[in-house]
């Protein structure tokens, strides 16, 4: 089992989370009485009172032991994005709806916290993509997914014509409302919606999936995650997105590269000893209900 002292916890916070601030007082008695360090970011750390976080460049720039997360998937999201390169530990507890990701109740939470400091929990690193833009043969932007890179055609609906290459070689060229782009954790986001496949969320693998293809044997395809995926455009409007994890877009040219490869970091997420993945799978997607 892995071992974590913990000196030091930060908390992030859902928007539009009221409740959560009650919680947030709460971890600050219980930090306090076990002679724990909080960091809240800081619209959170001025209503409850502890030290802010200190982030730079949109990431953290300090080390923590813990980072807890009180909302959603997309509360999740975003804090793979402040963490960085940093492979700090993160404990999702759901204010939201599914909760892929933020897997613990709120019932659960301090629990689950006395469990990590004994070192009765589960850690599992998940897989991010790096993901490049590269214009004109310069690398013009890179981002972190934790999901999934979509590319479609923005605010149009209108069809876009993209050629796929994974490790040099020449896939298919598709044409369909735009692709997707998934990690396996993210084979339960939009990639499910659009007819990917569920993968098993500790593989190594990269997802493509095709919006709405305009010939019906486009199908998805799962490839090792260790392959390096380009998509470049034969025909593409003005308006044509790329889009991380929903939360971050870049306006595309027509002579755009979009290079999807693995990165060297995980993000170290603490997982429920009583509960396995296809117990998830169960409750979120109501397999076997009526």
């Amino acid at each position: 089992m892995p071992e974590i002292q913990l000196n030091k916890i930060g908390v992030v916070v859902g928007p539009q989370k009221p409740d959560a601030l009650a919680v947030v007082s709460e971890l600050v008695e219980w930090c306090a009485r076990s002679n724990i360090a909080l960091r809240a970011t800081p619209d959170v750390a001025a209503q409850v009172r502890c030290a802010s976080l200190s982030v730079e460049n949109e990431e953290l720039a300090e080390d923590l032991d813990l980072l807890v997360v009180l909302g959603g998937d997309g509360t999740m999201l975003g804090a793979s994005r402040l963490i960085g390169r940093r492979r700090i530990p993160v404990l999702g507890i759901n204010f939201g709806y599914l909760g892929y990701l933020t897997e613990f109740t709120l019932q659960e939470m301090f629990t689950a916290l006395e469990e990590i400091r004994v070192g009765n929990f589960w850690l599992e690193g998940r897989m991010l993509f790096d993901v490049s833009v590269v214009r004109e043969g310069q690398v013009i932007e890179v981002h972190r997914a934790l999901n999934d890179a979509v590319i479609n055609q923005g605010a149009l609906a209108k069809m876009i014509e993209l050629e796929c290459y994974v490790n040099g070689d020449f896939v298919n060229r598709f044409r369909a409302d735009g692709m997707i782009v998934a990690t396996p954790t993210g084979s339960t986001a939009y990639s499910l919606s659009a007819g990917g496949p569920i993968v098993f969320p500790s593989m190594s693998a990269i997802i493509l999936t095709p919006i709405c293809p305009h010939m019906l044997s486009n199908r998805p395809v799962v490839v090792p995650g260790e392959a390096v995926v380009e998509l470049t455009f034969k025909k593409v409007d003005d308006g044509a997105m790329l889009t991380i994890d929903g939360q971050r877009g870049v306006a595309l040219t027509p002579v755009d590269c979009v290079r999807i490869q693995r990165s060297a970091t995980t993000f170290e997420i603490v997982r429920p000893r009583q509960r396995n993945y296809f117990e998830v799978l169960r409750t979120k997607l109501k397999w076997g209900s009526i």
